[in-house]
This record gives structure tokens, sequence and C-alpha cells, in this order.
């Protein structure tokens, strides 16, 4: 039932929107997994990973209010089930239906709650989701960038779908803690650092400092900085709208952070604002550490690539790289459980971050598209290999209570979930209690 570290890979199910809302990039459909997702399963066999990131596609499996489709899950988490394998759900990856629109939707929240635990009961095997896919970028890049769904560029766009998404994410959490009371939550989330170029721009580079934790900040019910909080309140959010992410903070106890780490992760800023690429200056381990301090939960490395270039090891040299990472984060004490390579096959357009339509292959996958082994892939399958077996004795160990699906139905998990459940109303009774009068309280 308890596992010590989780080496995992990814499938994207990505579906954002672009051109106004008349293209929709769907990486299941661009990596041909919809026609390969049988031969996709075999590869995680080949390279002895029980871990995936995965999820069912959105857009074609909510149907509208109360309506679903789960045709294409039934068959695809039916084979996972059968092959054991242990799934991280993602449920929403960077987009929507068409119906719902876009991030600026107030109805989205509820409407994905409602979602979320409607999965939760066609599959109530599973056990570890990530609700909701990297939340700052997701409304960094459709709301402040302008390149996906929404498509727009301001601070009050960036601040409604910020709150929307994450409150989507908090209401998901509880709504599927109700069906699995063991559940736990991953948030994969990326993980930022930004770098005044000069002195000049050493305030921007702060005030970016700053905004990278607000999703995280809300979804564990942190308070956040102040200067954050009047950016929050001056762009559209209402005090009972923040007290509402204050109020959840209980929910912080089900989740391990999930840190994605690309070598796009750190900015360079210049005085007047604008970002570029720095490359890794810290590097995952001095970053992770950071968002460990702030939040002081279980982390895991949720997502990392790099393209395979002219030489063919730039990928590998990169899996090294952070695997190094890893061990040095794990040595100075920080609990981490798990790496993930994202993803299992190469991407498509990740050149352009979707917001083109290219059909160009990113070689950044563990195979190539035609289920080629990459170098990296052999690689990753040797460090498993290595690793997995060391780890516990070698550094600082979390147990992390992971149920495999073919151990759903065993007399020790059902105990633990029924104690969760409890646990569960009496939080859910003391907070419906009405707070004590003054005179209560004196007597």
């Amino acid at each position: 039932m308890f596992t010590t570290f989780m080496f995992a890979t990814g499938i994207e199910n990505s579906i954002p929107t672009i051109n106004n809302g008349r293209t929709r990039i769907d990486q299941m459909e661009k990596c041909g997994h919809y026609k390969h997702w049988q031969t996709d399963f075999d590869l995680l066999d080949e390279l002895d990973i029980q871990v995936l990131r995965y999820g069912p596609p959105l857009h074609t499996s909510f149907l509208g209010p109360e309506r679903y489709d789960w045709s294409f899950s039934d068959m695809t988490f039916g084979e996972i089930k059968r092959r054991n394998i242990i799934p991280i759900v993602d449920l929403c990856h960077f987009g929507v239906p068409d119906w719902i629109g876009n991030f600026q939707n107030p109805d989205f929240p509820e409407l994905f709650a409602a979602y979320a635990e409607a999965f939760a009961r066609r599959f109530p095997w599973v056990q570890l989701y990530t609700p909701i896919n990297e939340m700052f970028i997701c409304a960094q890049f459709s709301a402040a960038y302008g390149w996906w769904n929404e498509q727009l560029r301001s601070d009050q766009a960036f601040v409604t779908a910020l709150k929307h998404i994450v409150k989507a994410n908090v209401l998901a959490m509880e709504r599927i803690l109700k069906v699995r009371p063991d559940a736990l939550f991953i948030q994969s989330e990326s993980s930022e650092y930004f770098h005044a170029e000069n002195p000049a721009a050493i305030k921007p580079a702060e005030i970016m400092n700053a905004r990278r934790f607000l999703s995280l900040d809300l979804n564990y019910g942190r308070r956040v900085d102040s200067e954050m909080y009047e950016f929050l309140m001056d762009n559209g959010m209402s005090r009972e709208e923040y007290h509402f992410f204050l109020s959840r903070s209980s929910l912080r106890h089900h989740c391990i952070m999930g840190n994605d780490y690309y070598v796009t992760n750190e900015h360079r800023v210049r005085a007047d604002g604008l970002t570029t690429s720095a490359g890794d200056v810290f590097g995952y381990d001095e970053i992770t550490r950071q968002y460990y301090d702030r939040y002081r939960l279980p982390v895991m490395h949720t997502e990392t690539n790099l393209m395979e270039g002219p030489n063919g090891d730039e990928a590998v040299n990169w899996l090294w790289k952070q695997w190094a990472n890893i061990l040095r984060v794990r040595n100075t004490g920080v609990p981490i459980v798990g790496f993930t390579w994202y993803s299992l096959t190469d991407q498509v357009d990740w050149d352009t971050a979707l917001r083109e339509e290219n059909n160009r292959v990113t070689p950044v996958g563990l195979y190539d598209l035609d289920r080629n082994i990459r170098p990296v892939g052999r690689c990753y399958k040797q460090l498993i290999q290595d690793w997995c077996n060391v780890l516990p004795a070698q550094s600082v160990c979390l147990a992390v209570p992971v149920v495999p699906p073919h151990e759903i139905d065993e007399a020790p998990v059902r105990r633990h979930q029924d104690r969760l459940r409890k646990m569960r109303r009496k939080e859910a009774k003391e907070d419906d209690e009405p707070a004590a009068t003054s005179q209560e309280v004196r007597l």
C-alpha cells in the first residue's frame, strides 16, 4: 500500500484553443495516442514505469452540465487498471470544452467540480489526481500573454482566469474526497524564477517573483504577500473570493506539491519588465527549495524534458542533471517523492508553446512518434533500475500511502478509507456549526 518513490512519465492531454477559439490543439490527437493507446501502455512495461500522468480528453468527455461521454476513458482506464498502472489523473490541461468558452467564465469552477466528482464515481479505484495542470501557466498564457483560449492581455483578465482556475481546482479536490477519502492531489505547477538583469530591473523582478506564487498561495489557503493582495484586489478579486481560498487551507493535508522545471523556467528581467530565457542558472534544486520553504509540503518533480539535438545526447545529459538535482534536494532534507520525464512520446508544436499550429514534432519524448525508443528512454530505464531499491536507504524517505489499482478492495485499504471518511465528516460538521457568541465564550 505504501510507496517511497514514484518514477513516472506522462501522456500529454492538453487542449488549448487558438485563433480566437477557431482552432483546438489536441495533443493526444497530434501525437497519435487515440490510435496507439494500447501500444503506449506497452511502452510503460518496456520501461518498468508504474506511474503515469494521464487524463481523459476534457473537451470530448464533458459534453454539458451532467452530460459525459466516458467511452474512450472506459477503454483506456480499464486497461490501466488491468495492468495495475498507478495513474495521476490530469483532468484539465490548458483548455475547456467549447460550450464553457474559456477561463473567464465564472461558471467554470462549479461545472468542473461536478465533472471531477463524476469521474471519481466512474473510476473509484483512482487515487492520485492533478485536477488542473499548471494553474499559473494556464492563466498566464491564456489571459496575460494572449496566446491561448480567451487570448487576453491584461492584469484583470489574468486575475479573473487565475481565481476561476484555482477555485475549480479547490472545489474539485473537495468533490473527489467525497468519493475517495484517501485521494491525494499532486499540483503540477511550473516552478519559476526571475533574475534582475541590472539594478533598474530589481523592482519588476521582485514583482514577478511574488506573482509566481499566486496560484499555490490561493490553492493552499496561504495569505498572499501585501503587494500581491493589492494586485488581486485592484484587478477584480473580491474580499469574499479571497476568503474562500483561506477557508480551504485544510485541503493542503491531502496535497503533494508538484514542481515542473524546464530550461525555460528561469528568466532574465529587463528594466522595462520584458523577459528573456536565462537558462538553468539556479536549477531545480534551488528553486524547489524556495517553494518548499514557502509551503512545507512533500514534493514531486512532475515535469521536465529537453529536445534531443544534433549531438544526440542533449536529453540524456539533461536527465542526468535533473536526477542530480533530485538527489541534492532529498539529501538536504526536502521530502521529495517522485520524478517525471515528460512525456512518454515526442510532442507536437511545443517549440511554440502550442500557440501556433505548425504540426512540427518536438523531440522531447522517451520515444519518438513511431514509438521507437530514444537514447533518453534507454537511460531513464537504466536509471530506474539502478536507483529503485537504493533510494529508501540512501536518503530522506517519505512513505506515501499510494494504493495500486489491484489492491483497492483489500481490507487494510478499506479500513484506512473508512477512518478518513469519518474524519472528513467530523471536519465538515465542525465547519457547519455556528460560531460561538461572545457570551458563550465567556461561559
